[in-house]
C-alpha cells in the first residue's frame, strides 16, 4: 500500500513558479513510478508529467514541456513538480499517482490513468492573470 499526499499548491500570478510535492508512505515507494495529473474545472483529468523509479526517465505533456521539471528524492519518499512561467490555464487541482509499473501506450508514456493504483487527494493551483 502507498499513501500519497500532495502539497505546494496555492495562488500564484502568471509568470510565477510553484513547486508541488508528493510525499508517500510505504517502504516500496522508491521502486514506484509516479505521475502528476491535473483537472481543471469542467475538464477531464489530464497527464502532466511522469517519472520512473530512479528518476532517470521523465515524461511531460506538451502543455508544460519546457516549463515543468519532475524530480524525486527516494530518501525522502518525495516526488516534486517544479512549475515555472505559470499561466492561467495551469489552474487546476494537481494529483500525484503511483504504481509499481507504468508503461507506454499509443497515447504516450506514463499518461494512462488506469495504470496507476494509488492516488493522492490533490492540491489546488490557481494562477491569476
Amino acid at each position: 500500500q502507498v499513501h500519497l499526499v500532495e502539497s505546494g499548491g496555492g495562488l500564484a500570478q502568471a509568470g510565477a513558479s510553484l513547486r508541488l510535492s508528493c510525499v508517500a508512505s510505504g517502504r516500496a515507494f522508491s521502486s514506484y513510478a509516479v505521475g502528476w495529473f491535473r483537472q481543471a474545472p469542467g475538464k477531464e483529468r489530464e497527464f502532466v508529467s511522469g517519472i520512473n523509479w530512479s528518476g532517470g526517465e521523465t515524461h511531460y505533456a506538451d502543455s508544460v514541456k519546457g516549463r515543468a521539471t519532475i524530480s524525486r528524492d527516494n530518501a525522502k519518499n518525495t516526488v516534486y513538480l517544479q512549475m515555472n512561467s505559470l499561466k492561467p490555464e495551469d489552474t487546476a487541482v494537481y494529483y500525484c499517482a503511483a504504481d509499481s509499473f507504468v508503461g507506454c501506450s499509443v497515447y504516450g508514456c506514463y499518461v494512462s490513468q488506469s495504470s496507476y493504483d494509488y492516488w493522492g487527494q490533490g492540491t489546488q493551483v490557481t494562477v491569476s492573470s
